[in-house]
């Protein structure tokens, strides 16, 4: 069944429209694990079921105060879309409205707050899902759900419609903004998530394999960053992006808090104290083996001594029993 997203916008224009909420900055959102072990099971069963990996979508229910949105569960939708025309799409309102009604029960503080895809990138009917959304809750939030495995960092990433008002006074366009999103996940849930990751994590790697592999998975993070950083900054450079002054604000604050290297003072301190740090490492390597050839030693001492006393009880025992022997020997 498919229908196009002016067809769907014209089914629900009976409903009067929700107040437009206040203009209020975002200072980030909050997603808890649930919701991403939630959207990757509906991304998994989608994958079995219809043999294609197409993206998800669902509702996000939870808390918005004005400041911040705490995102605590979550539900999918059913939803199709061509992959050739972004402008055909199709999202069950209805259901929508049926599987709200049987959480606001359960739980009536957890309110439907926005919606999320699994992307993994913004898609061109972004907009109008989102604007379909705004018949429901005033200020939806968009949350894009990286599924893939070999994802680094973090797997969300947040964004609210607005308004772009053009300095030349022209239309303005609808784009998303782009806010800052955490994981975060209260004491009942961090022990769930302890549990499941307990089944799911090798047991036979080591703690200091598993501290390298959580290091390394970090550094390719910040790879990763710095590479779209560089990606943008060539764009701006040849043209191809707008300048946007408060992303190079916060480049300018990063790069100002990085030493100078080209100082032979700082670099000399560098090195003394990576020295010193080595110097540690290097003697606690040497007491480990000189307390393991210890323990080799001791171990091979104490297994010397006990087969000379189990050798020197079995010869007595001969001697014993050549000894009886003699004598019954005697008195035949």
């Amino acid at each position: 069944m498919g229908c196009t997203a002016d067809c769907i916008v014209l089914s629900l224009s009976i409903s009067p429209p929700l107040p437009t909420a206040p203009c209020v900055v975002i200072a980030h959102a909050v997603v808890h694990p649930l919701v991403l072990l939630s959207v990757t099971d509906h991304h998994a069963r989608s994958i079995q079921q219809r043999s294609s990996n197409k993206r998800v979508v669902g509702v996000l229910l939870g808390q918005d105060n004005g400041k911040s949105v705490n995102v605590a569960n979550s539900f999918g939708i059913p939803f199709e879309e061509d992959e050739k025309d972004s402008k055909t799409w199709f999202l069950d309102h209805n259901y929508i409205e049926g599987m709200y009604d049987m959480f606001r029960k359960v739980n009536a503080k957890e309110r439907m707050i926005g919606w999320y895809h699994t992307g993994p990138k913004l898609r061109a009917s972004d907009q109008e899902i989102n604007d379909l959304f705004k018949r429901f809750i005033a200020r939806p939030v968009m949350v894009i759900v990286d599924v893939r495995p070999n994802t680094v960092g973090i797997p969300t990433d947040a964004y609210f419609g607005v308004e772009e008002i053009k300095d030349d006074g022209t239309e303005t366009r609808k784009t998303f903004l782009h806010v800052s999103s955490a994981i975060e996940a209260e004491e009942a849930e961090e022990i769930g998530v302890e549990h499941l990751l307990r089944d799911i994590k090798d047991s036979t790697t080591t703690t200091l394999a598993t501290r390298v592999a959580e290091q390394l998975a970090s550094l390719q993070g910040l790879q990763s960053r710095i590479s779209d950083i560089q990606k943008y900054l060539v764009d701006v450079s040849e043209g191809r992006m707008p300048v946007n002054h408060q992303v190079v604000y916060h480049l300018q604050d990063a790069l100002n808090l990085l030493p100078d290297l080209n100082d032979g003072e700082l670099t000399k301190s560098f090195a003394a104290s990576t020295n010193d740090q080595m110097l540690v490492v290097y003697l606690s390597s040497l007491l480990r083996a000189v307390i393991a050839l210890h323990a080799l030693v001791d171990n091979k001492e104490s297994i010397g001594l006990a087969e000379l006393e189990e050798g020197g009880e079995g010869f007595k025992k001969k001697k014993v029993e050549k000894k009886d022997e003699t004598e019954n020997k005697t008195k035949s």
